[in-house]
């Protein structure tokens, strides 16, 4: 049982927003559900939650409102019809977008009297609540402070990144992009590792070493794109090239897809034309900074 109850509204009951709704009742909070589409609700209901016919209901019914939906024009439009009854409640909003457009979502809380947070989620619905789950927060420090009981139901790890809410969209973006860079170039790997008959469990196996390495290596990328001082006596990007071309004219020999190390040998190539051959990789970041 919570030391300090607090009740709770819901609105979206999707996949995201019903394991959502889950964690507040289950960790003891008064919770109020409002979902468009009737029917979502009603394991929700058996279990305690009191559903509502309309957003003003929900909204009034909760100190802390919490807003997982299809995308934030649908948060703020449904924020908007609430009106006046946001006044003095604290709005989590959790639904994914750009940064600015959750920037315009708080805005929007805060010109009807009420305080905000968003939430950027880093997990699947079965991962809502996990110790390992991660939930990126960007807005007020004292909500955050103020909630972080209920903050905890979502995720294990719940860092207030900037009082910014639109820097913690930012963070997920960085984190998805990561993954989908490594997934890419991995499964590449994977379709030459195959094509040879070799098996790519027993690849990770044997490579443990020189993989774990990888993400061993990105603090030190962090600290020269933070400092902005690329020069490097070791790994340079003139010694990355020739083994770049190998790996796209190895592709095109077994006629495997050859866009993403052309991808790469263009943009390496690209750096040392422009007299950075000496540079560490993070040079490159200025590629990706151009408008």
């Amino acid at each position: 049982m919570v030391s300090s109850r607090v009740d709770v509204a819901v609105l979206g009951l999707g996949e995201m927003g019903g394991a959502l709704a889950g964690a507040v009742l289950g960790g003891g909070h008064p919770t109020v559900v409002w979902n468009r589409t009737a029917g979502k609700a009603d394991a929700l209901v058996a279990e305690g939650a009191r559903e509502v016919a309309g957003v003003r209901e929900a909204v009034l019914a909760g100190r802390v409102v919490v807003v997982n939906v299809k995308g934030n024009s649908v948060a703020r439009e449904l924020l908007e019809a609430a009106g006046d009854v946001l006044r003095g409640r604290v709005v989590v909003n959790l639904t994914d977008g750009t940064a600015n457009e959750v920037r315009e979502v708080a805005a929007a809380v805060a010109e009807r009297g009420g305080e905000y947070l968003h939430g950027q989620i880093m997990t699947i619905a079965p991962g809502i609540g996990h110790p390992d789950a991660t939930v990126f927060y960007g807005g007020s420090a004292a909500v955050y402070e103020r909630h972080r009981e209920v903050l905890g139901l979502f995720s294990g790890q719940a860092p207030l990144v900037s009082e910014d809410p639109g820097v913690a969209v930012l963070y997920g973006m960085a984190v998805h992009g990561t993954m989908w860079g490594l997934l890419n170039g991995f499964l590449h790997a994977a379709a030459a590792l195959s094509d040879e008959g070799v098996e790519v469990g027993r690849f990770l196996e044997e490579a443990k070493s020189p993989l774990a390495a990888l993400s061993a290596f990105l603090p030190s990328i962090a600290e020269e794109v933070d400092q902005g001082r690329f020069a490097t006596p070791y790994g340079a990007l003139r010694h990355h090239l020739p083994s770049i071309e190998d790996l796209a004219r190895e592709s095109r020999a077994r006629g495997i897809d050859d866009e993403l190390p052309e991808y790469s040998r263009a943009l390496v190539a690209a750096a040392i034309g422009r007299g950075h051959g000496d540079d560490s990789y993070s040079r490159l970041v200025e590629h990706f900074r151009k408008a």
